[in-house]
């Protein structure tokens, strides 16, 4: 086999989906999708060989099969995690076919690249400077490593100091931390925080942070719900993400108004608020902007 077939094409993306799916909105890594869908679907030797460099040639190709569904708006990829759309799952129970599948995401993008309907894309096949060469693909790659350096770099972080790290977010975004926890027992409480600098204004905002490897339960947002008075609101701020019993909890409750932040919320906000950080805060976790040209954006 020289290449990788439009049905095969097919037939990977759409395992993609049915993974992405029942990952629910916190989809899920690129690298950890990928592996994902080798495992369901098997490689063929084709597939399983290496380029120069070392990297698996089903990595690459399923990238790439990725773009047009990506541009015709049923995939996201977002600094190296990937969703899928409703849009793009409503097209995944419908065209059952994996031939046709692909052949419509390509009409979608090629109507997107053109501003009108055009022939779709053919499939890829084994011409190894093609996809190295692609940017889209080096664009993915280079977001995902440092993706992976900056979570590696919170959760390798000591507790204490990514409290603070917490707390100098809370203040870049315009609150007031009126207290941090010390070491030792906190009571389940680790930030208090006002909107306003004499904390006189409610509601009064308690926070607890987990630098977690593994997800929140739904017992630990409870417990911290009952942390909280009729005048304050939580805010729980974990590396390890929450699991869907801890966000239904949250959604559900109707005494306590309680925000979940995870790993990639964390990010995002640290980033939108990075210029108003204190010069401490931005050393806990120093970031700089590169720049890629973008065209097909």
């Amino acid at each position: 086999m020289s290449g990788t077939s439009w049905k095969r094409n097919g037939e990977l993306v759409q395992a993609l989906f049915d993974i992405l799916h029942d990952q629910g909105i916190d989809g899920m890594p690129a690298g950890e999708s990928i592996r994902a869908v080798a495992k369901r679907v098997g490689l063929t030797d084709f597939e399983a060989g290496h380029y120069n460099d070392g990297t698996r040639r089903f990595d690459k190709l399923l990238r790439f099969a990725t773009i047009a569904p990506v541009k015709a708006g049923w995939i996201v990829k977002d600094s190296g995690q990937w969703y899928v759309t409703e849009e793009g799952w409503q097209a995944r129970r419908k065209i059952k076919d994996p031939l046709e599948f692909t052949r419509r995401a390509s009409e979608l993008y090629q109507s997107w690249k053109k501003g009108q309907p055009a022939t779709p894309v053919g499939p890829v096949t084994d011409d190894e400077e093609a996809v190295e060469g692609s940017a889209v693909i080096v664009l993915e790659a280079a977001e995902e490593q440092a993706r992976a350096q900056i979570e590696q770099h919170l959760k390798a972080m000591n507790p204490y100091e990514f409290q603070f790290l917490v707390a100098d977010l809370l203040a870049a975004m315009g609150y007031h931390v009126s207290w941090i926890a010390p070491p030792g027992k906190d009571d389940g409480v680790d930030i208090i925080a006002f909107a306003d600098p004499l904390g006189m204004r409610p509601p009064r905002i308690k926070v607890q942070v987990k630098r977690y490897d593994k997800p929140v339960v739904v017992g630990d947002v409870s417990a911290f719900m009952g942390n909280l008075g009729a005048d304050e609101v939580g805010l729980f701020v974990s590396t390890g993400n929450f699991t869907k019993d801890a966000e239904q909890k949250v959604r559900t409750d109707k005494q306590h108004r309680v925000t979940l932040i995870g790993m990639d919320a964390l990010i995002k906000l640290w980033v939108q608020h990075y210029e108003k950080l204190g010069q401490e805060g931005k050393l806990r976790l120093p970031l700089r902007p590169v720049y890629f040209l973008a065209l097909e954006q």
